[in-house]
């Protein structure tokens, strides 16, 4: 089956999305942009690689109806069904994938220990090492299980937080210091999160399938139905036909000049496939922020960008949410119990801690501070879209930030208080939307310019 690949390296996610020869979208992937722009490309390729493999597996068990269909599936449907079979295998896979990695960063822990010198506490850090690996193995299934919540899916983020919780008990029980645990950690992490582990996935996924039959004794009846067409999809080869790179780190990609696009052409023409009658398009994303005008094609004819300056855009929230003790998913929720308009005259990230302690001790809440930098953001994005040429009928909003429910509450409002009655393009995938014009611009390199 050939593919086509679009990859959006940005200064804080790097996104992948394959489409097939027919344009549909068969996979999405996304990891955290790391100082290794090479690996961070190849592992959001190898993720909507792996989404590309479950789409197929749920067109190819829903065509067959391997599970069941409704007239023999107790207590729902076939598609009940489904959702679950791949749902629970899902987090199986995810559980083993995260399982070899945690293995990896003990092994890589261990190694750090041997050259750093911590005098005669090196043997008790070894033991208290092991002890906090082995905890955090016992509790890995727990991260993983139905209805699990996690600030993050990258597994920096899991492990660290994890390793730091479970490290800084273990180093007091064990009678040595938590700042040994934390420098072999350093030492290591960036190792292992640079390792790419493309030679485990079928593994992985074979492996996860064992667990998926466990954990629903009810399709064991249909285990050969089931199987069979998963195997298969694993045999067929996902052929990179052409691939290409856009986004803030585009330069860095290791692409020939004809496989990159800028990234406004790029957004600009994601946009479009998403929404065909888009005319304008908001990005906010990472580090800055893009207005961009197109025509009825999904061609770029204007656009205007923020100054290079993370200043209203996905990174002034990180470090909100990292003053707050907070995971970024959560600001939204809590600006949307706003009760009180507060204005605030600055959104620069280098003061946004101070301004932020500022506020608390003024007496104002917490919420009320979060919808009113909220509402400051988006201000300055549409300070941004007046010099490209304004809001035109239809808007689409794309990028990390359209995703949090107050930025998208405040930008409704001030479209509406400045242009009137505008259709608002909001996808649940918008953060994909530069990744897919890249995928389309692949597309067209081959199918239609030949």
């Amino acid at each position: 089956m050939r593919c086509f690949i679009g990859i959006d390296l940005g200064s804080t996610t790097t996104k992948a999305v394959v489409v097939d020869e027919n344009q549909n979208i068969l996979g999405r992937g996304i990891t955290n942009s790391r100082s290794n722009y090479d690996t961070a490309a190849a592992i959001a390729k190898q993720e909507a690689l792996v989404n590309s493999r479950f789409h197929l597996f749920r067109e190819k068990l829903g065509s067959t109806q391997a599970l069941g269909n409704e007239s023999d599936a107790p207590g729902g449907t076939s598609r009940g069904a489904l959702d679950g079979f791949l749902g629970q295998l899902e987090r199986d896979f995810r559980s083993e994938q995260y399982l070899e990695q945690l293995a990896d960063l003990e092994q890589t822990c261990q190694r750090s220990l041997a050259t750093v010198k911590f005098g005669s506490a090196n043997a008790v850090v070894g033991e208290a090492l092991t002890e906090v690996f082995r905890r955090l193995t016992a509790q890995a299934p727990l991260l993983f299980a139905e209805g699990a919540r996690r600030k993050s899916d990258f597994f920096r983020d899991i492990a660290g937080s994890q390793y730091l919780a479970t490290g800084e008990a273990v180093a007091r029980q064990a009678g040595t210091r938590y700042e040994y645990l934390l420098n072999v950690f350093d030492r290591s992490i960036i190792e292992v999160e640079n390792r790419i582990y493309a030679d485990s996935i079928r593994r992985h996924l074979l492996a996860a399938l064992e667990r998926t039959f466990a954990a629903l004794p009810e399709t064991q009846a249909r285990r050969a139905k089931v199987e069979a067409p998963i195997k298969g999809i694993l045999d067929t080869e996902l052929e990179e036909a052409y691939v290409v790179g856009t986004g803030y780190g585009r330069a860095r990609l290791p692409f020939s000049k004809e496989h990159i696009r800028s990234e406004i052409l790029c957004h600009g023409l994601g946009a479009h496939v998403m929404y065909p009658g888009t005319a304008t398009v908001l990005d906010i994303g990472g580090q800055d922020t893009k207005a961009i005008q197109v025509d009825p094609a999904g061609i770029v004819e204007s656009f205007q960008m923020n100054d290079r300056c993370a200043a209203g855009c996905g990174r002034y929230l990180g470090y909100i949410a990292d003053e707050m003790n907070m995971g970024l998913h959560e600001l939204g929720p809590l600006a949307m119990k706003s009760t009180k308009t507060i204005r605030i005259n600055s959104t620069c990230t280098v003061f946004a801690g101070a301004e932020l302690r500022d506020r608390l001790s003024l007496g104002d809440k917490r919420e009320d501070i979060m919808a009113g930098l909220h509402r400051a953001i988006i201000l300055r994005a549409m300070s941004i879209l007046a010099r490209s040429g304004g809001v035109r009928d239809q808007f689409t909003f794309t990028g990390g930030v359209a995703k949090n429910e107050a930025a998208v509450k405040s930008l409704r409002q001030l479209v509406g208080e400045n242009y009137g009655d505008v259709t608002l393009n909001i996808d649940p995938d918008s953060i994909y939307t530069g990744a897919l014009g890249g995928a389309t611009f692949a597309w067209r390199a081959i199918v239609e310019d030949g």
